[in-house]
């Protein structure tokens, strides 16, 4: 296949042999080290862009578009893409893609260049996105989503595809046993709900791990004096070591265990607690109690 022939449509999508073909053309051979595991199946993208309830009149940023399979599903909702993307030349083939596979659809592609973590709001080339959508690399998929939310105020939505394991953790509540720093992180911007599991199958090459969808709905932060850098520095001390104690675990964090404390009786949190059993809004009431510390 050549970007001067289509390919074989499926709705507008690529299909399995146009990924590999496309692949073997561009030279590019699927790598661990960048989480490179391709969607290949049409119900799949359709689905994603489904659930992501993508419309005509959002901006949509995707990151890591590879060979342009969500691309095309994302474009054929009328909404605008940015799509940004590390590898060289991924980058510089998606726009041919898409002219190829869909004309009509090429003047609402942007694809910008760069690694998702550089992605800044007053980043002329980004924009405003109203939301995000990507299959995110299974590596660098918590920290490029923290940075997104942080970074980019405007998105009011975002769905992501990652690996089974980190889904859990982010759609985790308070109490249970998979909930941790990236749940309570996530908390901390929006609602997170796992939105449903993808099998293997439906990558190329076939990774060795389950993958799922995640949901996350923006909503206001916890109302609260202390900033989102003291709180989470609360929340990491609290999982560094997830086993003791509230009081044992945030020692470090106030200078002594008896400012520990101190500290969390004024926040109104149990010291004998772990922080598993926290919410952000608990968190951000011990941040709120930093000045315990020398």
């Amino acid at each position: 296949m050549t970007l001067s022939e289509p390919p074989t449509p499926d709705a507008g999508l690529l299909t399995p042999s146009d990924v590999r073909a496309l692949a073997a053309r561009l030279d590019v051979r699927p790598t661990k080290a960048l989480g490179q595991n391709f969607v290949v199946d049409g119900g799949t993208i359709r689905r994603i862009v489904r659930v992501a309830e993508v419309s005509a009149e959002d901006r949509v940023l995707e990151v890591g578009p590879g060979l342009g399979s969500l691309t095309l599903g994302l474009l054929a909702t009328g909404a605008h893409v940015v799509a940004v993307e590390i590898d060289d030349r991924l980058a510089a083939a998606l726009p041919g893609t898409v002219a190829a596979a869909a004309p009509d659809a090429a003047a609402r592609l942007q694809v910008v260049h760069a690694d998702a973590m550089t992605i800044a709001a007053d980043d002329a080339t980004i924009g405003a996105p109203t939301t995000l959508v990507a299959n995110l690399p299974y590596n660098v998929a918590v920290p490029v989503l923290l940075h997104a939310l942080v970074t980019l105020p405007s998105l009011r939505s975002a769905l992501v595809m990652v690996q089974a394991e980190v889904a859990d953790r982010l759609a985790a509540p308070p109490g249970s046993r998979t909930y941790g720093v990236p749940s309570a992180k996530a908390a901390w911007y929006a609602h997170a709900a796992r939105a449903g599991s993808v099998g293997r199958s439906v990558f190329w090459p076939i990774p060795n791990v389950d993958s799922a969808l995640v949901r996350l709905v923006r909503r206001e932060p916890p109302s609260t004096s202390a900033t989102r850098e003291a709180t989470f520095a609360v929340v990491d001390a609290a999982f560094a070591q997830r086993r003791k104690t509230l009081r044992a675990a945030l020692t470090g964090w106030a200078g002594s265990a008896e400012r520990a404390e101190a500290a969390l009786r004024a926040a109104g949190v149990d010291p004998s607690l772990r922080g598993e059993r926290l919410d952000i809004t608990q968190f951000a009431a011990i941040a709120e109690q930093g000045d315990v510390r020398a």
